[in-house]
């Protein structure tokens, strides 16, 4: 199979032919020609507006196999991700039983293999990500786990954290954990502000994030070690982030695409597809998320793909999940919400080289001989995704029916094409 990119605009400063147009021939998997030439192929992508870059990278996806396959299996979790432009996703430990063994590891894997998407398991900190006792890490991490986070359940206890970072060392591997002091948000449903007072719902304070990023800090200075901090939202805490950074501490963050599109005061009061966690927050809030994405504090924007179904969402406020699908619409959001301060090659940077540099993934390179593992995409391009076009299975957004600038047009990756349209 021969496929022709046509005049397509590279993005990949790995590459010699970065920021230039450029022809590019994909022969079973392998890029065999790049130039200025039109080769023959079985199929041909040309479109205005074309460009291609490294394959992209989610550090934060929620998938329900095992066990709750019914809101998200690896195949349909697998097509979302290829329909936003991700050739590699990882995979958060929260199924049914959670990911703390070499068997739910080889699980994924296998299952995986034939997919368009790498998926990469991050395996549980604790024993059913509980809090209390910890996996067999360095046989998780021989088994292929990629990082080892409690995922959607915040790690509380220091001893346990402490325990972690020290034995991580052990095989130079990745802790992840989501900062949040679930005493401080218990009950909690929106951002705590004027916002919430008014609407007579009890507030997820920007405290109970900070606190915690601040201790994890704390302990990072004293044990070493590596530490990722997910889906960060308050501007308190990307500052810290910026300033343990500086002091040489091995810390790194993320926050979710979708984190700048609203505040508090502009969600649609009692959508609970608005209902996320951590909560839409303050415009303060959103100007300190876009300073760490432009600065580099915030390492990469991840999709925070949390599927659910139709029961776990069409509830009262307060009884609804947390969470949103966002794998086919991450970049389309952030493109239009970020581009007053990234420019299209920087914020490609956050979808490729920042989240492989965490992860510590080999960098795609877009050269002749090289095995493709491209994303292609229009920045300019207008789209509104519908919920009866999602690849999820579940089809709680709060994107569906609004006009996003930015379109994934396909992968292409362990050999697969998976493009959007025909050209």
């Amino acid at each position: 199979m021969k496929i022709l990119l046509q005049a397509a605009t590279i993005y990949n400063p790995q590459s010699r032919y970065h920021s230039q147009q450029q022809n590019i021939l994909i022969e079973n998997g392998i890029i065999t020609y790049i130039g200025q030439e039109a080769p023959e192929a079985d199929e041909t992508v040309a479109t205005e507006g074309l460009c291609v870059s490294a394959g992209w990278v989610d550090m934060h996806a929620v998938v329900g196999e095992p066990g709750l396959e019914y809101k998200e299996d690896l195949h349909s979790l697998a097509a979302a991700a290829a329909a936003g432009g991700f050739t590699e996703v990882v995979c958060l430990p929260n199924t049914d039983p959670v990911v703390q063994t070499k068997g739910a590891i080889s699980y994924i894997q296998n299952r995986s293999q034939q997919l368009p998407v790498t998926l990469l398991p991050a395996a549980a900190i604790t024993i059913g990500a509980q809090g209390k006792d910890l996996t067999e890490m360095i046989d998780l991490h021989q088994a292929g786990a990629i990082a080892f986070t409690d995922g959607a359940r915040p790690l509380q206890g220091v001893d346990i954290l402490l325990k972690a970072l020290q034995y991580v060392q052990l095989f130079d591997g990745l802790l992840m954990n989501k900062p949040e002091h679930t005493r401080l948000t218990e009950h909690g449903q929106m951002h705590e502000g004027e916002a919430s007072t008014r609407l007579g719902m009890k507030g997820i304070p920007s405290l109970a994030e900070e606190v915690m990023v601040t201790r994890d800090l704390q302990l990072l200075a004293y044990t070493g070690g590596r530490i990722h901090f997910s889906l960060l939202s308050t501007a308190a805490a990307i500052e810290a982030v910026r300033q343990a950074k500086a002091a040489g501490l091995h810390v790194t963050c993320d926050v979710a695409s979708y984190q700048a599109a609203f505040t508090d005061d502009t969600i649609r009061p009692f959508d609970t597809n608005y209902k996320v966690a951590p909560p839409f927050r303050s415009e303060t809030d959103v100007a300190a998320i876009k300073q760490g994405l432009q600065d580099g504090t915030i390492d990469a924007l991840v999709s925070a793909h949390i599927p659910h179904d139709t029961e776990a969402k069409k509830l009262e406020f307060d009884l609804a999940d947390f969470g949103i699908i966002n794998l086919e619409t991450a970049f389309a959001v952030a493109n239009t919400t970020l581009t007053d301060v990234l420019s299209v090659e920087q914020l490609v940077e956050k979808f490729t080289s920042g989240p492989r540099r965490v992860l510590r993934l080999p960098e795609p390179v877009i050269a002749v001989g090289e095995a493709a593992n491209l994303t292609l995409f229009n920045p300019g391009a207008a789209w509104t995704p519908i919920a009866a076009a999602t690849e999820s299975k579940s089809g709680n957004s709060p994107f569906f029916g609004q006009q996003l600038k930015g379109k994934v047009l396909g992968t292409i990756h362990k050999g697969q094409a998976v493009l959007s349209q025909s050209f």
